[in-house]
């Protein structure tokens, strides 16, 4: 099978220099790799990821105002997208290993952008938004990160963790500016010409995305001689697949529960609204910090020894949200858990790609999502039951949150070194990785 060395003195086909970039070129900005990883930036900023999660709860009392809609009716839109989600990610992912990205992407932000902006045309039918929603949940994450990552995957190998964070960034960065875009639009001209603004700006990533994001050619010669057909039932066989998997949905559980009360959580120990807003801005901002931070490290330590330590440090942000009294203790401890939120989301597309390669990381990674997404459904909603229990958030039932993401962490010390570029022998078998990919 042929290596890195024999692919960068191979003969290229001329016209087609990017295929002569060697690894030593990712270290240069001039390298193409990094123009795919802006434009998948830029594309996951405006995408579901950062659009539809982080603007939901801003339409709740507009809606409710227009129509007299319950808002449990309302929020049932955001299960059902989310549950649409998971269904859909593992086929997104199968089709992302099959077809050139764009031929996934580019017709999922048309589709996403017009989806989103239709809702400023509802008219008082909640079947009308329950609809809509679906149809956002069936193509959401062909927008988003999942899209894009197996393209700047194709590009890197040695500095693959910084590029996977450049990415994830993107989500991190729309998660603080779509709000306040949102926010300023509902109160100067109305929720309707909100939707309107959101549906415009989800398609800012079409131009980019169309012009740059691509799997990284090859010569079909050496294509032919380095492809390797992995086989998914194989691999769900593995012990490896299960301990990245059974972690990813323990995580979501644990952050999702308390993200998702935090607010509530820090105003009903009497801090005030403005400080549990900063709390709330800082899960953002620290997200971006840990993602950075950790694709880093990525490239120059073993992955779940990095995921061991990001898992311990949301699971420390926790602990002190069990306890905070104060703003200071809200922002400090939701500084830790988005330092370790927005860090594991980095480590799972590594660790798939490092023990799987990447002729089928698409649909493995959509795999992951529907993972994380059977947690980050049950996290909220156990920490409403406990509330309405108790009455309040205890310490103790927060705390027990914390218990989940220890579990996952303790997973990483099972996990094996990586594979040989040629060939991995796992439980099931041998599962192989090939040392080049068609370019698709």
């Amino acid at each position: 099978m042929p290596t890195n060395a024999m692919l960068a003195g191979a003969a290229i086909p001329k016209g087609d220099l990017s295929v002569g970039e060697t690894i030593q070129s990712e270290n240069k900005l001039s390298y193409s790799g990094w123009k795919v990883t802006l434009a998948a930036f830029v594309g996951v900023m405006v995408s579901f990821a950062a659009i539809i999660p982080f603007t939901f709860s801003l339409f709740l009392a507009p809606l409710q105002g227009t129509f007299g809609w319950r808002r449990e009716a309302i929020s049932r839109a955001f299960a059902i997208t989310a549950l649409t989600v998971a269904a859909c990610s593992p086929t997104i992912g199968s089709l992302l290993d099959r077809l050139p990205p764009r031929r996934i992407i580019l017709p999922s932000i048309i589709v996403f952008a017009c989806g989103v902006a239709s809702l400023s045309l509802l008219r008082g039918n909640i079947a009308q938004f329950y609809a809509t929603y679906l149809l956002i949940g069936v193509v959401g994450n062909g927008t988003a990160q999942l899209a894009y990552s197996r393209a700047v995957l194709t590009w890197f190998e040695q500095r693959r963790g910084l590029a996977l964070a450049v990415v994830l960034t993107g989500s991190g960065t729309g998660s603080i500016v779509m709000p306040l875009i949102a926010q300023h639009m509902i109160t100067t001209h109305g929720w309707r010409a909100s939707y309107s603004t959101l549906g415009v700006i989800a398609l800012l990533g079409f131009p980019l995305t169309a012009l740059l994001v691509r799997n990284r050619p090859v010569p079909e010669v050496i294509a032919k001689r380095g492809a390797v057909t992995v086989k998914i039932s194989g691999v769900l066989k593995t012990r490896v697949f299960w301990l990245i998997a059974v972690p990813v949905m323990l995580a979501a559980l644990s952050l999702n529960g308390a993200i998702a009360h935090l607010g509530a959580l820090l105003t009903g120990r009497a801090i005030t609204p403005a400080s549990a807003a900063l709390a709330l801005s800082m899960l953002g901002v620290s997200g971006i910090i840990g993602r950075l931070i950790t694709g880093h490290m990525l490239d120059r330590v073993f992955a779940p020894t990095v995921s061991l330590v990001v898992l311990l440090i949301a699971t420390a942000g926790i602990v002190v949200i069990a306890y905070a009294t104060t703003a200071s203790m809200g922002v400090l401890g939701a500084f830790l858990l988005g330092f370790g939120s927005g860090s594991e989301a980095d480590v799972v597309p590594y660790l798939i790609a490092k023990y799987f390669g990447r002729a089928r990381f698409s649909t493995l990674y959509g795999l992951s999502w529907t993972a994380y997404a059977v947690g980050g459904a049950t996290g909220p909603v156990m920490m409403g039951h406990a509330f309405d229990k108790a009455g309040t958030y205890l310490s103790s039932s927060v705390l027990l949150l914390a218990a989940p993401l220890v579990v996952a962490a303790l997973f990483q010390l099972l996990l094996p070194a990586y594979p040989s570029l040629d060939i991995a022998m796992y439980d099931a078998g041998p599962v192989l990785e090939p040392a080049i990919e068609n370019a698709l």
